[in-house]
């Protein structure tokens, strides 16, 4: 039982989203060390996300008419608004101080606001018959572990984006990937 909690949630939870791309291409755009406070954001919030569909807290919410619309709007705004700033981030052999690295809360506000989040953690933690402390432990170490990895990967992109040209190719290209995953993810 606990393999295959394992390999669902390496396998619902871990594939592209909002939250996995914008880690990455957080981490592509800006590097690993400057993309560090906006990755612990992101793990903060879908362990919250985890624990408010632990323990139902998410259905009482979606349950309110007028919760599920605000939600929704805030979501996709700021996952625009992130996107806007992984598209312009300047090359990183050019640090900007206007364009620095999004921060804790921007991750923080992703998580919360990521519907892939909600819809992937309710599939794996209802699927498991394991009990329910075990199951959140279990999964909040693969929130940690699987944004880690999409961190990793989008930083090794980071030695390519020196070059300005690749830079604006890349980061286009993985702000395009997060509107399209956002997109899908509420289809």
């Amino acid at each position: 039982m606990l393999l295959s909690l394992l390999a669902a949630s390496l396998l619902v939870m871990g594939s592209p989203g909002p939250s996995t791309i914008s880690v990455t291409a957080v981490g592509a755009a800006f590097g690993l060390r400057r993309s560090i406070a906006y990755t612990s954001g992101l793990i903060a919030g879908t362990i919250l996300v985890l624990l408010a569909v632990a323990t139902g807290m998410m259905a009482v919410l979606l349950a309110l008419p007028r919760i599920a619309p605000v939600l929704l709007i805030a979501s996709v705004g700021y996952i625009l608004y992130l996107a806007v700033r992984i598209a312009t981030a300047s090359p990183l052999a050019r640090h900007d101080a206007s364009h620095d690295a999004p921060s804790f809360g921007g991750g923080f506000l992703l998580a919360l606001a990521n519907p892939k989040a909600y819809v992937a953690i309710a599939a794996v933690f209802v699927g498991s018959g394991l009990p329910a402390s075990l199951k959140v432990a279990v999964l909040a170490a693969m929130v940690v572990l699987i944004h880690g990895a999409w961190l990793a990967a989008g930083a090794a992109f980071a030695r390519v984006l020196r070059d300005p040209v690749w830079s604006r190719h890349v980061n286009l290209s993985l702000a395009v990937a997060l509107v399209a995953a956002t997109v899908y993810s509420l289809t």
